[in-house]
């Protein structure tokens, strides 16, 4: 495949996979009969069946397997990261301990990175195969909805973002390790956004793909998509496009000006003065909307400290307050009903909070 070593290093997390961790090994090493050489890393993610054990025998038995075990269990995303971290190779991978991916794939993914076009290198289920194992249509149908969504937020054009077969060069795993935080199941949408955000080139190779069913041990279910949707918004949005973060502020918004308008009409109905109850129900929205962009649209600036970032907040909350106070206070004069009034002064609020938030906050 080329005149120059190749030196592959395969991350495999592994929980309680003593049915399929042996084979997917044995299937690793035939990467040597291609000319790649290999080091495969086992991380055991706290297994409470006989993985350990299998894992201990493979690297006795075979010196490119190195075994790492987690005292508790963290999840794939920290497994991988205690793989990455100990990685020697030019070229760093990820191969789950099932049975679903075929490792002699990697022969294909290694090309782009070889020929110096590609920094990562998805290996997708979804680009044209000969033949597939047909399962879950839900499953399915809610990877590509992630994906969908993924590629709106990094404006990337993948077809597979949930993939196991991510192909790193060592200087790009280098510089995404340090940024990964998920322990779990999000470490998929997170390094794909890291990658986006690092402006990587990627390329996407078709492999084969066995998915096992629940019965045989698959363990992602509909709660990991959910999570995989937060950690979509959550670590894409910082950087996606203007018009796909302008959208999703809307939503922000919108639950905050329902959550405002709602306390209004509660204050209001307590008997609250017109300026109390505008005040209290703008204060509190104000605090859900913080809380919201901080959770899933906007990162802290570097500029700032804690403190000044709370200052920077309080000078908006300043003059936005000012602002919803005198179109509430204003529309009602005029003989528009307060309920009315709060909900144009809000409506207003929304575009100034977002470059406000945008610009000189976050």
């Amino acid at each position: 495949m080329c005149t120059r070593e190749i030196f592959l290093s395969l991350i495999i997390p592994c929980y309680n996979e003593e049915k399929t961790l042996l084979s997917c090994v044995e299937r690793c090493l035939v990467l040597k009969e291609h000319g790649v050489r290999l080091e495969l890393i086992i991380v055991d993610d706290c297994s409470t069946d006989n993985s350990v054990a299998l894992a201990d025998n493979l690297a006795r038995k075979h010196p490119e397997v190195t075994l790492l075990c987690h005292e508790k269990n963290r999840g794939k995303g920290a497994a991988l990261r205690t793989g990455f971290t100990r990685a020697n190779g030019d070229y760093v991978g990820v191969q789950d301990a099932d049975a679903e991916y075929s490792p002699l794939d990697y022969l294909e993914l290694l090309k782009p990175l070889l020929s110096g076009k590609a920094d990562v290198v998805y290996g997708s289920r979804y680009l044209r195969q000969d033949s597939r194992r047909v399962l879950y249509f839900w499953h399915t149908w809610m990877n590509r909805s992630l994906t969908f969504v993924s590629n709106m937020f990094t404006n990337l054009d993948i077809s597979d973002m949930e993939t196991c077969y991510k192909l790193f060069s060592r200087e790009t795993i280098q510089d995404v390790v340090p940024l990964l935080r998920e322990d779990r199941f999000g470490f998929e949408p997170e390094v794909t956004a890291l990658v986006a955000r690092l402006k990587c080139r990627v390329y996407e190779c078709a492999v084969h793909y066995e998915p096992r069913s629940y019965e045989e041990g698959k363990k992602t279910g509909w709660r990991d998509g959910v999570w995989a949707l937060y950690c979509i918004l959550h670590y894409g949005a910082p950087t996606a496009p203007l018009p796909m973060q302008v959208l999703l502020y809307f939503f922000i918004g919108a639950v905050c000006a329902l959550a405002n308008i709602a306390l209004f009409a509660a204050f209001m109905a307590a008997s609250l003065s017109l300026f109390t109850a505008t005040a209290c129900a703008f204060l509190l929205a104000a605090a859900l909307n913080y809380l919201l962009c901080l959770a899933v649209l906007f990162r802290h600036k570097a500029r700032w400290s804690a403190p000044g970032e709370v200052l920077a907040y309080l000078v908006t909350l300043c003059i936005m307050g000012a602002l919803d106070y005198g179109v509430t206070a204003g529309l009602t004069g005029l003989g528009l009903s307060p309920v009315w009034s709060k909900a144009w002064s809000t409506l207003v609020g929304f575009v100034g909070n977002f470059l406000l938030r945008k610009q000189l906050v976050f």
